[in-house]
């Protein structure tokens, strides 16, 4: 048996500590919200994924090489995705799927019509966030000069 290696993801310079997210969850246990799934595999470019005469560019979602088709087919529909509210500058906080986009694809792919999803607030978004440039807590990979 070997150990469960960390999960992150990782949207433009930002990433999220999924390991952290459910960590959150089991802390202060929450209902599940229904997700619809159309909207969502849309809305991350999903239902154009296979499409031999794309001529569009996913920018939320995954590209068409980055999806593992295969380990997207074989995952568990009952087990919730993770929707994070994420702000960026002075904007109100938007959803972000930040764990789930295989069960997505699956979900789209089946014709199921929801999943279910656990919502983080925007302050335990924020919690679980990185900057990938920052690092951890928003410090500097960098050191100063001496």
């Amino acid at each position: 048996m070997t150990d469960r290696q960390p999960q992150w993801f990782h949207f433009g310079p930002l990433v999220f500590d999924i390991d952290a997210a459910l960590a959150l969850i089991a802390h202060a246990p929450r209902d599940t919200r229904p997700l619809d799934v159309t909207a969502w595999a849309t809305g991350y470019g999903l239902n154009r994924l296979d499409d031999p005469d794309r001529t569009t560019v996913n920018l939320i979602g995954p590209t068409s090489d980055s999806l593992d088709r295969l380990y997207a087919m074989s995952t568990d529909l009952t087990n919730p995705v993770l929707l994070g509210l994420v702000r960026i500058g002075d904007t109100p906080p938007a959803g972000l799927l930040i764990d789930g986009v295989h069960r997505l694809y699956h979900a789209w792919r089946k014709g199921v019509p929801h999943l279910q999803a656990y919502l983080l607030t925007a302050e335990e978004t924020l919690h679980i966030q990185q900057d990938r440039l920052l690092g951890p807590g928003g410090t500097s990979f960098i050191r100063p000069l001496a």
